[in-house]
């Protein structure tokens, strides 16, 4: 009976992490179209409490803050999507190789996962868009390199699970090619695990973003973005603490929500084994 009501309780919880991952993307991407006046100014109004048409208030250009976090809800959300889908691509790409090929080529992908592994992500991303200038794209790439090691040893190990089950000897015993084998019949099987981790990236990319807008080294001035308006906003906590609480809610939901699918469909493949 317990277990019964924990499961129900599971399903629940997944569907409403799903409705909230729905509400997300939907601003993320009409949120810009839906109010393109995001960024009207009345500076006779400035920093106000929510209220007068304002249902979380203005900031200290009297911009709307409900406005602002719909339509950052894109320069936060598509960076983070590009930073776990890259991350994704490069993970299948040498994780496959280095699992079904071995060899020095999963010596060599090995060394190079464990070399990224070593350096600190944020820290380092944060040095190079410093040195760099800054800049939205830089920091993207720079994560994308730095989240990919994760990504390649978790392809790795599962493709080491299943290249020497019965149905790889089979493709094997018809002549496919390694290209083949790899990407029709074993990544198939991977796939699961692969959409879980990077639904994981995609949760640490968008504090990782919001992390450097924080601190003015992703998206330029003027852009809506949620780490940005944190920054910006941080000094009205008294005349209007919704023009900073508002985002720093977003970007915590959005990684908890993400996390919370992740690790959901985690637990779903290894129900399924067991």
């Amino acid at each position: 009976m317990k277990t019964g009501t924990a499961r129900g309780g599971s399903r629940v919880l997944t569907w409403a992490c799903a409705a909230v991952a729905a509400v997300l993307l939907a601003a993320a991407v009409a949120g810009q179209w839906v109010f393109p006046d995001w960024d009207r100014q009345d500076l006779m109004t400035g920093a106000a409490m929510p209220g007068g048409g304002h249902p979380l208030g203005t900031d200290g250009l009297g911009r709307d803050i409900a406005r602002m976090l719909v339509a950052g809800a894109r320069g936060t959300l598509v960076g983070a999507a590009l930073v776990a889908a890259g991350s994704m691509l490069i993970g299948n790409v040498l994780g496959l190789a280095a699992g079904y090929l071995g060899g020095v080529t999963d010596a060599l992908v090995r060394r190079w996962a464990d070399l990224l592994l070593a350096l600190p992500a944020l820290l380092v991303t944060i040095v190079v868009a410093g040195i760099g200038g800054g800049g939205y794209a830089l920091a993207v790439c720079v994560l994308i390199v730095l989240t990919s090691p994760g990504d390649i040893r978790l392809v790795r190990s599962a493709v080491l699970e299943q290249r020497h089950l019965a149905y790889v000897e089979a493709a094997r015993v018809l002549g496919l090619s390694k290209v083949t084998v790899m990407v029709r019949h074993i990544w198939p099987n991977v796939l699961p695990v692969v959409v879980a981790n990077t639904l994981l990236n995609f949760a640490g990319a968008v504090v990782a973003l919001s992390s450097l807008s924080f601190l003015g080294l992703g998206v330029p001035p003027g852009a809506p973005d949620w780490g940005r308006m944190l920054a910006e906003n941080r000094t009205l906590l008294y005349d209007n603490p919704s023009a900073a609480l508002a985002p720093a809610v977003a970007v915590v939901v959005s990684a908890v929500v993400l996390n919370l699918l992740g690790d959901r469909l985690f637990e779903s493949r290894a129900d399924r084994r067991s």
